[in-house]
């Protein structure tokens, strides 16, 4: 049995509230007994109680609370119910209850608390804005700089690359051996007589 993620949830006075509750077994079902109760102080009553055949069956859910409607199918492993009208009476803990004959009659149990309130929290979001556009912010910096370092890289492979062929045209004709003027060869004096 199992309540999901949350064990607890926060409902306002006067509305209704839903209580997840799923089953799941490796084996499979055979006459799955389930029930839901109520724990008043120690003293545990039922709020409504079933068994479920097998896989595809509906249960026939006997309800003993008037303001709880059975929302589960066993098409989708679910016996959950829905509290209607809930009071700050209704506050506390709420057991989902399962027993598999096929599991040798082991027994498992989940709990989920009920906190009524008479209005709901407005919770502030400023820090967790804050902090967002922080991180947004530093985001948008990383990919700024990241991008000049591109545009700079690109910009000084272009001017070795043009500074490569002024090289290469340059030094196409290699006057050195001739003593052609323009050429890097040294200048010898004219020989005497």
């Amino acid at each position: 049995m199992s309540v999901g993620k949350v064990a607890s949830v926060e409902a306002l006075n006067g509305s209704s509230v839903l209580l997840p509750c799923t089953y799941s077994s490796c084996i499979g079902i055979q006459n799955l007994y389930f029930n839901w109760q109520y724990n008043d102080n120690g003293t545990y009553r039922k709020i409504c109680e079933a068994t479920i055949k097998g896989p595809g069956f509906e249960p026939n859910v006997i309800l003993f609370w008037d303001r709880v409607e059975f929302v589960g199918s066993s098409r989708s492993s679910n016996v959950s119910i829905v509290l209607h009208n809930i009071t700050f009476e209704d506050e506390g803990e709420y057991i989902c209850f399962g027993r598999n004959p096929k599991e040798k009659f082991r027994n498992h149990s989940t709990i989920y608390t009920l906190i009524v309130v008479s209005e709901l929290k407005v919770v502030d979001k400023t820090l967790t804005i804050i902090i967002a556009s922080a991180v947004g912010g530093l985001i948008g910096l990383l990919i700024v700089v990241m991008l000049l370092k591109a545009l700079i890289l690109f910009v000084i492979a272009k001017n070795h690359e043009k500074n490569k062929e002024c090289l290469v045209s340059s030094s196409g004709i290699d006057n050195t051996e001739n003593g052609l003027s323009g050429s890097k060869a040294d200048n010898k004096p004219t020989p005497k007589a």
